[in-house]
C-alpha cells in the first residue's frame, strides 16, 4: 500500500508527518509517504521480537519465500511502473531488476533448506564426547536500503534474513518506497506471520530510533560510506553488513577483445544513469589500444538515448534528482570533455572525459560519467586502482591468463571479473567490498550465514 507503514501485519496510513515521493522524470509529486510514529516503531519492534522468539521452520520458510516469488511475478506490471516512476529506470532496466529479484528470492528459498551446522571432531580430544554446531537466527534484522536498486537490493536483505529465521524490519529509501511496499504486499499474501516482515517509512531520525533500541541484533545497510560508518558506530557490538561507496574501475589491456570490451564497458558505465556502486568511473586502457578503444567507446556512448524512462527507446533515464546531476557535472570540471558534460535538471547524458581533476579520482561520481586514462601496463593500472579509498569490484579485459591471475591476486578489491566489467554480477555470487567500500557479503548463500549464529552443542557420555 503506497505511503503506509506495515506494522504487525496491518497497513497504517497515519504517521508523524509525511514525505513527498516524486516522479524522477517529471518531478511531479505522485504520493506522500507517512513517516512512522514512535508508536509504530514500538509496535513493530514488539511484533518482531514476538516472531523472533518462535519463527516458523525452515521448510515453511522456503515455501513462503517461493510463494512470495510467485506473488511478485504476478505483480510485475505494478512493479515496473513503480521502478520507472520512482527510480527513473528505463523499462529494460526495470524489467531486469524484476527478473533478478525473482532469482534472488528463489535462491533464498533454496538456502533456507540448506542452512545447517557441522560436526566438530571432539572425540579426538575427549573419547566419547560428541560435538556439532547449529545455525540459529540472530533475532531481529534491520535492513536500510538505497534508492538505486529499490527492489533487488531489498530482496538481497529481506530474503536471507527471513530464510535464516529472523524477523525483518525494513526501512526503504525515502525517495523510492513504492517497490518495497509492493514487495511487502507480496510477503503478506504469501502468508508470512504478522511480525516476520514489517516496513517503516522515514529518514535518518528513524534509523537513529532503530539503532537506539537494544532489540535488533543485526543491521544491513547499503548507502554512502559516511552514513554506513555512523550506523556501524551506533550499532556498538551488534553485527552489521555494510555495502558502501565505490570508485569502480575496469582495465583494458593491449590483447583484449576490443569489441566485447567496448560493449561491456559502455553498458557498465552508463546503465541506470551510472547510479550503481560498481558503475565504471575510471577506465585504465593500455597505450597500445588506448586511442582505438577511446574512439569506439565514445561513439558507442554517443548512440545511447537519454530521456523519458517510460519510452521504450530510452537507454538512460533521469538521475535521482537535479542536485545529484549537478554534483556529477561539478566533478567533471577541469577535465577534457569528449562527450556530454552537462545536465538538464536530473537528466545527464553519457559523459566521457580525459585528464580528470583530482576530486574525480577520489570521490564517487555516482552518475553517467566515465574517465578514460592511458596506462603503460597492468602493474600501473593495479597501482591506480589500489590507490583509491574504495574497493568494491574491478573488471579486467585480457586474453593472457598470467595477466588475469596477476590482476586477481594484486587488486585489493572485493571482486575481480576477467573479461567482464566491474559491474558484472550474478545474484548467486558473494558480493561485498573492502576498505571504505564496506564489509560483509550479499548473495543468499553468504548473507544467510552472516544473518545467523553458530551455536556449539556437545554431548558427553553418561559414565
Amino acid at each position: 500500500m503506497r505511503g503506509a507503514n506495515l506494522v504487525a501485519g496491518e497497513w497504517r496510513e497515519a504517521g508523524e508527518g509525511s514525505i513527498d515521493v516524486r516522479d524522477t522524470f517529471s518531478q511531479r509529486s505522485v504520493y506522500r509517504q507517512h513517516v512512522a510514529s514512535a508508536g509504530d516503531v514500538a509496535d513493530a519492534l514488539t511484533a518482531a521480537a514476538d516472531y523472533a522468539a518462535a519463527p516458523i521452520g525452515p521448510r515453511d520458510r522456503a515455501k513462503a519465500l517461493m510463494r512470495t516469488r510467485d506473488a511478485l511475478d504476478g505483480r510485475r506490471e505494478d512493479m515496473l511502473a513503480a521502478l520507472v516512476t520512482e527510480a527513473g529506470f528505463p523499462i529494460r532496466d526495470a524489467a531486469g531488476e524484476v527478473d533478478r529479484a525473482l532469482t534472488t528470492l528463489t535462491l533464498c528459498a533454496e538456502e533456507a533448506t540448506r542452512l545447517t551446522g557441522a560436526m566438530v571432531p571432539t572425540e579426538v580430544a575427549q573419547p566419547g564426547r560428541l560435538g556439532f554446531t547449529l545455525r540459529v537466527p540472530v533475532g531481529i534484522v534491520v535492513a536500510i536500503t538505497p534508492f538505486n536498486a529499490p527492489l533487488n537490493t531489498v530482496c538481497h536483505k529481506v530474503g536471507p534474513a527471513l530464510a535464516a529465521g529472523n524477523a525483518l524490519l525494513l526501512k526503504p529509501s525515502e525517495r523510492t518506497p513504492g517497490p518495497a511496499a509492493i514487495l511487502m504486499e507480496c510477503l503478506l499474501s504469501a502468508g508470512w506471520p504478522a511480525g516476520a516482515a514489517q516496513m517503516l517509512n522515514g529518514g535518518p531520525e528513524l534509523v537513529q530510533t532503530l539503532l537506539a533500541d537494544a532489540r535488533p541484533a543485526f543491521y544491513a545497510f547499503t548507502g554512502s560510506t559516511a552514513a554506513g560508518a555512523a550506523i556501524h558506530r551506533a550499532a556498538g557490538l551488534r553485527r552489521t553488513q555494510m555495502e558502501l561507496g565505490s570508485i569502480a574501475s575496469t582495465i583494458v589491456l593491449d590483447d583484449a577483445a576490443l569489441d566485447r570490451a567496448v560493449a561491456k564497458c559502455t553498458a557498465a558505465a552508463f546503465r541506470k544513469a551510472g547510479q550503481v556502486c560498481t558503475s565504471i568511473q575510471t577506465l585504465y586502457v593500455q597505450r597500445g589500444v588506448h586511442a582505438d578503444f577511446r574512439d569506439r567507446f565514445v561513439e558507442c556512448a554517443r548512440r545511447l538515448v537519454t530521456g523519458d524512462p517510460s519510452d521504450p527507446e530510452t537507454d538512460i533515464g533521469p538521475m535521482i534528482s537535479a542536485e545529484a546531476a549537478a554534483r556529477a557535472v561539478d566533478l567533471v570540471a577541469g577535465a577534457r570533455v569528449l562527450l556530454g558534460g552537462t545536465a538538464d535538471g536530473a537528466l545527464m547524458p553519457p559523459t566521457v572525459i580525459e585528464t580528470p581533476a583530482e576530486p574525480f579520482l577520489t570521490q564517487e561520481a555516482f552518475g553517467p560519467v566515465c574517465a578514460i586514462l592511458p596506462v603503460d601496463g597492468l602493474a600501473e593500472a593495479i597501482a591506480h586502482v589500489n590507490a583509491t579509498p574504495y574497493s568494491l569490484a574491478t573488471g579486467v579485459f585480457t586474453r593472457d591468463i598470467d595477466a588475469a591471475l596477476t590482476a586477481a591476486r594484486g587488486l585489493h578489491v572485493g571482486g575481480v571479473h576477467i573479461n567482464e566489467a566491474s559491474s558484472s554480477r550474478l545474484d548467486l555470487m558473494p558480493y561485498g567490498g573492502v576498505k571504505a567500500s564496506g564489509f560483509g557479503q550479499e548473495g543468499p548463500a553468504y548473507a544467510i550465514r552472516e544473518m545467523s549464529e553458530i551455536r556449539l552443542v556437545t554431548i558427553a557420555g553418561p559414565a
